[in-house]
């Protein structure tokens, strides 16, 4: 096993937490980039057994130290999209692979956002900074996922997702698949990268585990943590009042655009990969009485 350490960016968000305590979990010595290295989440990696490197895409100065001598790079874009501002997320993972280049890391997994049939808003700047990476790094490996099932906690007045007296709402269509992703099984395709990289090298993973209607998701909720929960659908006027890019997103969904992971395919690479009622069985259903209590 290389004993070289991987660095995480983004360590101490959903994707990064998961991924760093996966490879730890494998024995994989990881070096987690936080800005702050007092924060709780960054003590608790810390006491995970990984080893802090404090540094800013924003400070590019910061990040050759971080870098040194690390066997391969897990990347999150900073979340700028539902902010609007695409042009700071890119310059952003822009600094980051000039970085990684000048440190003479060959791999990285790059994890940004499911596709559809039509551009939604971001999708130009994602796919501008995976033609930066695969231009620039040898073994680059690009992650797509889909809505996270942990989507359920987002606080209720964020608008949208999220569950709030009882109530889900999202701008899907009730009846219609809505694919899903847990962060664990994000986490363990990029450890399977880590762990191959010939294997994954130059390779583009669309992420999906499962894809139930809204209204099934609802049901499967009830089911498992006995607290009624019921799906609406957003009204355009609704979606618009969410933030820019949500309305459009809303009526291209309705027309027919959908992400298109290839659940049966990523279940060959990886056979553990969780339904949505595995999920709620293992953790999600626990989690989300304590959230709703």
């Amino acid at each position: 096993m290389n004993t070289s350490p991987i660095l995480v960016t983004g360590a101490t968000g959903q994707q990064g937490s998961a991924t760093a305590r996966r490879l730890l979990a494998d024995g994989r010595p990881v070096r987690a980039l936080v800005r702050d290295a007092t924060a709780p989440a960054a003590a608790a990696l810390a006491a995970a057994g990984a080893q802090l490197a404090v540094g800013d895409f924003d400070e590019p100065e910061s990040l050759p130290p971080a870098l040194d001598g690390v066997a391969a790079v897990f990347a999150i874009p900073p979340l700028q999209t539902a902010l609007g501002k695409t042009d700071l997320e890119e310059t952003r993972v822009r600094t980051l692979i000039d970085a990684v280049v000048g440190a003479g890391v060959e791999q990285v997994v790059l994890s940004t956002v499911a596709t559809a049939s039509i551009e939604f808003p971001g999708a130009a700047a994602k796919a501008r900074i995976e033609r930066y990476l695969r231009d620039r790094v040898a073994m680059p490996t690009v992650l797509r996922p889909v809505r996270f099932m942990t989507n359920y906690f987002i606080p209720a007045e964020v608008g949208i997702d999220g569950i709030s007296g009882g109530v889900h709402r999202h701008l899907f269509p009730p009846h219609e698949p809505m694919q899903i992703i847990a962060l664990a099984d994000i986490a363990e395709f990029a450890a399977l990268a880590f762990a191959d990289p010939a294997r994954f090298a130059g390779r583009t993973l669309e992420l999906a585990g499962d894809q139930p209607t809204p209204v099934e998701a609802a049901a499967a909720i009830t089911a498992a943590t006995g607290i009624p929960v019921r799906y609406e659908q957003l009204t355009d006027e609704e979606a618009a009042a969410v933030g820019p890019g949500i309305a459009e997103t809303k009526e291209s969904w309705a027309a027919g655009n959908r992400w298109h992971a290839d659940i049966e395919a990523l279940r060959v690479i990886h056979p553990g990969l969780r339904t949505f009622t595995d999920w709620l069985a293992e953790s999600g259903a626990a989690a989300l009485r304590e959230h709703l209590s």
